[in-house]
């Protein structure tokens, strides 16, 4: 007789932003030290470095809110990339050199995330692999992304949509959410995947309209976005639509303003905000590292504005335990299932860097 599945793993938020009491009492909120004055701690600063090469090099040195441990000794995170080695699976989490990958897959939850290193061709194999490595692991909420993939007719939507049926074959209680591209425009893509049995449907608008030509590619537009974002809305009633953007390109604080409210006449149930951080010399540099507190005021402007969610913090991410448990709970709830009771409360104490992936 086959044995029954085992029970899904549930997430349970820890605010690492800020510290807790005993740490407080303890003095591990600032290591033993005085804390810095707003103007110190929000200060950018370089500071001239030796190379390997024995050379001088001046870097700048990050706030102290956008630092992270260095994954070492996590048995949770070794096995993870094992599966991902031997079945050929590879996440954006390490391409994109995601700050949050050590807390990220050495939880009890994670963010999986379903991209080729080399476009063409697609793997036929690739939606029974992924559902294989999501069964080993138990996961109750899972994030599937994919690099644009151009090249295909239909920009890779029928490879999402039949990934996702294998893993609702396989785990039927598994929730999904899926973070696609813009699909060039082409809405009969975003209904394939938006009817393919996800529960979230993500698509970022990365930053406000007046920045997109700047920041995303010129075939891209903002509109085109919210286009994306409205169709899978239309597509499917009940499915949660969710978008991101990151924050420190340059953008104005009425810029910030009127996408929020664009994305709410879009029918947009979801938005997060994060840190943009500049991932090589090639790339844009940052204007602003924006802080905790302002951080926080765009999370209670989305909330004013009839966002069910908003995850914002400088850390956050779009796939990366972006309200995640807060989600599951609705959705569980819209389908009669029972709750843990957190969904009330969830919107306001979890905390910035809590809920924290934009790519």
């Amino acid at each position: 007789m086959a044995s029954s599945a085992a029970p899904l793993r549930h997430t349970y938020f820890k605010d690492k932003t800020v510290a807790s009491l005993d740490d407080f009492i303890a003095g591990g909120a600032t290591g033993g030290s005085a804390p810095l004055s707003p103007s110190e701690a929000y200060e950018i600063r370089t500071v001239e470095v030796t190379t390997a090469t024995g050379k001088k090099k001046t870097v700048t040195r990050l706030p102290e809110w956008l630092k992270t441990p260095i994954p070492a000794g996590n048995a949770n995170f070794a096995a993870i990339k094992k599966d991902l080695r031997d079945l050929k699976l590879s996440t954006v989490c390490e391409e994109a050199r995601c700050p949050n990958i050590g807390e990220c897959w050495g939880g009890d939850r994670f963010c999986s995330v379903k991209t080729s290193r080399a476009p063409p061709p697609l793997d036929p194999h690739e939606p029974e692999h992924t559902a294989e490595a999501l069964a080993r692991w138990g996961l109750g909420y899972v994030v599937l992304t994919s690099v644009d993939r151009d090249d295909l007719v239909d920009g890779g939507a029928r490879h999402f949509a039949e990934t996702i049926m294998k893993i609702k074959a396989k785990k039927p209680g598994m929730l999904v959410e899926a973070l696609t591209g813009d699909f060039w425009g082409n809405l009969d893509m975003v209904k394939i995947v938006a009817e393919s049995g996800l529960d979230v449907y993500a698509h970022n608008v990365e930053t406000v309209e007046a920045l997109t030509p700047f920041v995303r590619d010129r075939r891209a537009t903002f509109q085109q976005s919210l286009g994306v974002l409205a169709a899978a809305k239309e597509a499917k009633p009940g499915l949660i639509t969710k978008t991101s953007m990151m924050l420190g390109l340059g953008e104005q604080d009425h810029e910030i303003e009127d996408a929020l409210k664009q994305l709410r006449k879009a029918n947009v149930d979801i938005v997060t905000f994060g840190q943009y951080m500049r991932p090589t010399k090639r790339h844009l540099k940052v204007e602003k590292y924006v802080t905790p507190d302002e951080f926080e005021k765009w999370r209670l402007r989305a909330l004013d504005l009839g966002f069910l969610y908003c995850a914002s913090g400088p850390l956050v991410r779009s796939s990366y335990k972006a309200g995640e448990a807060f989600i599951e709970n609705v959705l569980r709830k819209r389908a009669g299932g029972s709750g843990s009771g957190m969904v009330k409360d969830l919107g306001s104490t979890v905390a910035l860097g809590d809920a924290p992936k934009i790519l």
